[in-house]
This record gives structure tokens, sequence and C-alpha cells, in this order.
């Protein structure tokens, strides 16, 4: 806890203390522990001097805010119907085959979480899916299994 209550300070010294400032310090809070505890989501209340309830609305609203821990690797599949039209079904079969758990769940090994998740912003070249930060498009069977192969060796 003592690490948690320095890193909402840091956050909060670098963003501000007002309303404006909690997306960032709970975006801050996710990159650097992987998800917002409820822990954290206190402290962040008790830092900026609002209720728990706004920061835990907050937290729960954005799909790309977790708020409960995930994988090394967070794959998130756009789950929308352009994507769905493209063939989004199949790469979610793929990569819950691959990973051995189903779409919501992570690995074992902590090292992959699998979601779906709204758009992408990258329908045009569905079916689209992210992994961390990185985007990958146009994606097939094929393409998805030599993906998580490359990720599987540079663990």
């Amino acid at each position: 806890m003592p690490e948690i209550k320095e890193l909402v300070k840091d956050l909060a010294d670098k963003h501000g203390r007002n309303r404006e400032s909690l997306l960032p310090i709970l975006q801050g809070i996710v990159t650097e522990e992987r998800f917002i505890s409820d822990v954290a989501m206190t402290e962040v209340a008790r830092e900026l001097d609002m209720s728990a309830a706004l920061v835990y609305g907050t937290a729960t609203f954005y799909s790309f805010l977790d708020t409960e821990p995930r994988g090394k690797f967070v794959i998130r599949v756009c789950r929308t119907i352009t994507c769905d039209m493209k063939g989004k079904k199949q790469i979610v079969k793929t990569l819950e085959e691959i990973l051995k758990i189903k779409v919501g769940e992570t690995t074992k090994d902590k090292n992959f979480t699998l979601l779906e998740t709204n758009c992408l912003g990258w329908c045009h070249k569905g079916p689209a899916m992210l992994i961390n930060d990185e985007v990958f498009t146009e994606l097939d069977e094929d393409k998805v299994t030599e993906i998580i192969d490359d990720y599987m060796r540079n663990i």
C-alpha cells in the first residue's frame, strides 16, 4: 500500500489535483500497475479530495482502465459489427485456442489477457486487435497465430 500511495501522490504532483486530473492519474496507475485496485481508487479519491464514487465511476466507465488484474499483454479484439462481418469470431476462436483461455480470462502464467472491446478505430482494416498499445489489422487465423507466437517467443 505505501507504493500505491506514493504513486498516486507522484501522479497528482505531475497532473494536478483537480477533476480534470482524474483521468490522467488513473491512466498513470494502469501504466504502472496494469490495473486500478480498490485501494488505488480510494487513494486517488483521498489525494484529489473527491468522492470515491466519482473515482470508481470514472475507472469503471472506460474500457481501457482495467479495474482487475490483467496479464502482461492485454489483447483487445474489436467487437464492432464491421469487424464481426470480416471474421472477428474466428479471430477470437483462434486466440482462445492458442492461449487456452476464454474472452475475459488471463492465462495461468499471467502473460496474456483476452478481451473484446468497442471500436478500436480500425474497422476499415478489420478485423482488428490491440495488444497493449500495438494495433494489428486485416487479421486472419494465420496472422493471429504468427503474432501470438512472436509474443510468446519474446516473453
